[in-house]
């Protein structure tokens, strides 16, 4: 039998089904991996992230802000807690809308905060997923009413929110922080790496309910606090005053500086108009700049103080000696120097005087006595186109070309403060230099930075009490400027200022002062001229004169209201003012004989600019009344029970008095000068036929020899009449204000004006026979 031949295996088929298989598994194995590594290891960091997320809650522990303490350890900017409210928006769900209207009813209280309306709200909730501020820093009250709502998915978070217990004090110099703590301004913004502190963290584990397991926190560690030289009360002296004058003459903005001469401390900065920091959705943006360092004026006059000190200390020049000031003009290369319309005519005069006057051809002839070098030198030592380096923001260099860059006039542009830009703290800085002995100290606000908290007894305050010694060793930056010979007599000089010159506003009660007023015309941008409205009014000055304790310097920059727009009528009273509470607060030994109560200064044709005080509908009869505190039974109530017809024989040849002296009101320099330079003037061989007669109107800027005696002070009065002595009331209608002015110091009495233009109604009416020293109320119209 025949066997069948076998059949052909299929293995290699079926190795090759074996083979995809296999292929086909590592394939997906492969695929696995790759996914695997994918997860595991590329997109490692970004899972973890994501879990974290979901499962922990980690916030940043802002740090405590380090506090600003004045002299007295007295808080000026602190950090307290407040509640701050935030949601989870996918904890709310469908609910953003609803829970975005009712937390804006509540936390949108100023309209003028977008932050917190519906529309914000409800958009920082669609932008995120886990977290979305509502509001920022809420007071208890508004805390306490979201809590109340229960909504679910918004929670209060503690947070540090700055806080100024003395709300808009020294608000410049302290400046102001955002929402977040980054300081915006001042020595906020200046130290704010050192105030702002290291934040922490806290870490919080949720579970799938979003409930807290537990928390892990790294705690922050806070600023530094900052001790300055600043002394509270002498700071709201100085805005007190400065915010009265202000309104007075409607200015546009001022500054007063007050200044240790002997260490370079700045006991306060006031600037006005100022902010609230507290209240930071309404600041004016003008109100934020420190101008004390950061705005640039002519100083005008004032600088005369560095032109006269440089000539005495370069120039050998002594304050007796004999300038002629050429009838109060001079011309140099083609340009003419003018004095001001009162001094026109002066001729050889001393230098004091000249100073007194601040006569510009004066200041002109010892800016040449020096040279353009030598001028350029002092002006430099006195700080004058440097920064001072004091520790605020923003501080700027001023304006000082050098000498190569000077025009052929530019030495006596400098002279009298122009063609020149300062600073209100570069001025009181050489103020203080002066008042020293002649040593320029750098300016600083900055006591000491440190961790210590008030309570701390590492931490002390520094009362200020003046002294009469400069440091040892000096600080860093201190040089000498002038010598200390130099310096006295400049001392002696500018009392001379406030006792015989342009200055008198600024005398203190019980203690000697000095100083020198300035007026500096504006430019104006229209034309690139001076302008002859626009004005810088300043007076730079310290006290008392033989042992300075402070230094004070008020700038205030276009006053547009009040009879004068000069220095000595808008700046020179708030020194008076600063300087005599502060002296009084300091307890410093008054010097001078103390008056029972200070009289006013008598208004006199120095002190007016221009014809044209305020208009005004006052009741005169009522002003008279109250200018001069009469009593309900006093005759001069009743103006025409006392006029001439009644008056006497001795009070009619007052009235024949009181006109011949109106006829004649021209006395010679001679017979003007005060004894003491009149002496001097005498002593270098001077004689009365050396010295030309000035003008009427120059004559009204000094006190005559027929001028009726101080008004004496009388309870409730700022000023008072001397009753033995009875003038006549001169009439008034038709002249202008500055003949008026004269009439009245002819007789001895003053006039309050009222309105503008030409003289139309006065009380008392003329021929009243009023006790001299009265102050008569005169109405002005066009």
């Amino acid at each position: 039998m025949k066997q069948a031949p076998r059949q052909t295996l299929t293995a290699p088929i079926r190795r090759i089904r074996f083979v995809y298989v296999t292929l086909f598994f590592c394939f997906w194995v492969g695929l696995i991996v790759l996914r695997l590594g994918w997860v595991q290891v590329v997109r490692h960091s970004e899972f973890v992230r994501r879990a974290a997320q979901q499962q922990q809650r980690t916030f940043e522990v802002a740090p405590r802000r380090g506090m600003l303490y004045d002299r007295n350890l007295r808080e000026l900017a602190m950090t307290v807690l407040v509640d701050s409210v935030y949601a989870v928006p996918s904890e709310l769900g469908d609910n953003k809308e609803n829970a975005a209207h009712l937390l804006s009813q509540i936390v949108h209280s100023d309209p003028a905060d977008s932050y917190t309306s519906e529309n914000r709200i409800l958009a920082r909730l669609n932008a995120s997923r886990n977290f979305a501020w509502v509001a920022r820093k809420l007071d208890p009250e508004t805390s306490k009413r979201v809590q109340e709502l229960n909504l679910k998915g918004v929670y209060i978070q503690k947070e540090f929110k700055r806080f100024y217990p003395n709300n808009d004090l020294a608000a410049q110099v302290l400046g102001y922080v955002g929402t977040d703590d980054e300081g915006l301004g001042g020595l906020e913004l200046e130290f704010d790496d050192d105030m702002h502190g290291t934040p922490g963290h806290m870490l919080t584990a949720l579970d799938a309910r979003r409930h807290v397991l537990g928390s892990e926190e790294s705690q922050p560690l806070p600023g530094e606090n900052l001790l300055l030289t600043i002394d509270a009360n002498i700071q709201y002296i100085a805005e007190k005053a400065l915010d009265e004058q202000m309104a007075k003459v409607k200015a546009l903005h001022g500054t007063v500086v007050v200044q240790d001469p002997h260490t370079g401390q700045i006991l306060a900065l006031a600037i006005s108009p100022r902010f609230n920091p507290n209240d930071s959705r309404h600041m004016q943006p003008g109100s934020l700049t420190d101008l004390a360092v950061s705005d640039v004026y002519e100083p005008g006059s004032t600088f005369k103080l560095v032109t006269y000190s440089a000539a005495i200390d370069g120039a050998g020049v002594e304050p007796t000696d004999i300038v002629d000031c050429q009838g109060g003009q001079m011309t140099m290369y083609g340009r003419t120097l003018h004095d001001d319309v009162s001094d026109r005519g002066l001729g050889k005069i001393t230098v004091q005087y000249a100073l007194e006057r601040s006569s510009d051809v004066g200041a002109a002839k010892m800016a040449l006595k020096l040279g353009p070098d030598k001028f350029y030198h002092y002006m430099k030592a006195y700080g004058f186109g440097e920064r001072t380096g004091i520790e605020l923001p923003s501080e700027t260099r001023g304006l000082l070309r050098p000498p190569r860059r000077w025009g052929s006039t530019s030495i006596l542009s400098l002279a009298i403060g122009q063609e020149v830009g300062v600073t209100p703290i570069q001025l009181v800085t050489m103020v203080s230099t002066i008042a020293n002995g002649g040593m320029y100290l750098p300016p600083h606000i900055l006591l000491s930075s440190t961790d210590a908290m008030k309570g701390d007894p590492r931490l002390k305050p520094v009362a200020f009490h003046p002294e009469n010694e400069l440091p040892d060793p000096l600080p860093d930056g201190a040089h000498r400027v002038i010598s200390e010979l130099s310096s006295a007599k400049m001392r002696k000089m500018m009392q001379g200022i406030v006792e015989e010159g342009t200055g008198k506003a600024a005398a203190l009660n019980g203690y000697s002062s000095a100083g020198k007023t300035g007026t500096a015309q504006k430019i104006d941008p229209a034309t690139h001229t001076y302008s002859h409205t626009k004005l810088v009014a300043s007076f730079a000055g310290f006290a008392p004169v033989s042992n300075p304790a402070i230094s004070v310097t008020v700038v205030i920059d276009n006053p547009t209201a009040g009879p004068s727009k000069y220095g000595a009528a808008v700046s020179a009273p708030v020194f008076a003012e600063v300087a005599q509470q502060v002296l009084e607060y300091l307890g410093v030994p008054h010097d001078q004989p103390l008056k029972a109560k200070k009289a006013e200064p008598m208004l006199t044709a120095k002190d007016l600019v221009d014809d044209s005080p305020a208009d005004s509908t006052t009741d005169l009869t009522s002003m008279f009344d109250d200018a001069n505190n009469l009593p309900a039974d006093d005759p001069l109530r009743n103006p025409a029970a006392v006029t001439a017809p009644q008056a006497s024989a001795d009070d009619k040849a007052a009235v024949a008095a009181a006109k011949a002296s109106a006829k004649d009101k021209s006395p010679g320099v001679m017979g003007l000068l005060p004894a003491k330079v009149l002496s001097a003037f005498k002593a270098n061989g001077g004689t009365s036929s050396s010295m030309p007669d000035t003008a009427a109107g120059e004559a009204a800027h000094l006190t005559p020899a027929n001028t009726a005696p101080p008004a004496q002070a009388k309870s409730g009065s700022g000023v008072t009449v001397d009753a033995s002595k009875r003038v006549a009331v001169p009439s008034f209608t038709g002249v202008g204000l500055r003949a008026a002015v004269e009439q009245a110091d002819a007789v001895g009495l003053r006039v309050k004006p009222v309105g503008s233009g030409l003289a139309r109604e006065q009380v008392p009416a003329a021929g009243t026979m009023v006790p001299s020293g009265t102050e008569i109320v005169v109405r002005f119209t066009r």
